[in-house]
């Protein structure tokens, strides 16, 4: 049903039930592949480069390192994993990403690590719902 499945990636929130939600959406499909794309804000890119000296090479490394106990999971339950990072404006690179590589459906996850009652749906979970033509899967 769902071959490639991107899972934007937020390291300030819970991905706890994530990898049981890709377990189902792929289950018995040994052709899905799940890409993790995260997207590395412009602000935090450019004080990175100011004040330690860590370009965007360097954010990716330490970002994938971070990842790895993720991924590890993932690739537990038997799904195939990519890794991929970029820079700019998380909403439009999260859509420029889903267009670029004609994905199936996109995981996103809205448990954040501080309860927001004001927002139901996190300021970028409900952009990329609102503005994509693909299933958008929001796991709590």
């Amino acid at each position: 049903m769902y071959n490639k499945i991107l899972l934007a990636y937020d390291f300030d929130n819970s991905f706890n039930n994530v990898p049981k939600e890709l377990n189902n959406l792929i289950a018995g499909n040994d052709e899905a592949e799940v890409t993790i794309f995260n997207v590395i804000p412009e602000s935090d890119l450019e004080a990175s480069v100011r004040y330690d000296n860590k370009h965007f090479e360097d954010l990716a490394k330490e970002k994938n390192e971070q990842l790895k106990p993720f991924v590890q999971e993932l690739e537990q339950l038997g799904l195939k994993v990519e890794v991929k990072f970029s820079t700019g404006y998380i909403k439009q690179s999260i859509l420029s990403e889903v267009k670029a590589n004609n994905y199936d459906i996109i995981v996103m996850s809205n448990t954040r690590k501080k309860s927001d009652i004001k927002n139901i749906l996190g300021n970028v979970t409900h952009k990329i719902a609102s503005n994509i033509s693909i299933p958008v899967l929001i796991v709590n």
